[in-house]
């Protein structure tokens, strides 16, 4: 229970599908897809923007870090300097808007 959240996880074999069937736009897609309390989120999204998605409830679909950028949760690589890198909003009607920046 990392984070305080309990993790049920699912490996797939077409991950395209599950992008597919939650409508992820294809320029927010990521290696990893999770839906937390009604949200998707795709990618490699920090636990404070995820802590304050839940806090605020914005009308939005989900939050999305496109690829893998280094220094990302997760993609943190010793030696080398972290990518700057936004974290995503995105609605019902596809449109999008940036929720946090990192590095902040």
């Amino acid at each position: 229970m990392e984070n305080g959240y309990r993790v049920d996880s699912r490996d797939v074999q077409d991950l395209a599908s599950v992008k597919a069937d939650y409508r992820i736009p294809t320029d927010l897609q990521s290696c990893h897809t999770a839906i937390v309390d009604g949200y998707i989120i795709e990618g490699h999204v920090p636990v404070a923007e995820i802590n304050r998605l839940l806090a605020e409830r914005p009308q939005i679909v989900g939050l999305a870090v496109p690829g893998m950028p280094i220094g990302s949760p997760g993609m943190e690589a010793a030696g080398s300097t972290a990518q700057p890198f936004d974290v995503i909003a995105w609605d019902k009607a596809g449109q999008t808007q940036v929720y946090a920046s990192y590095p902040q």
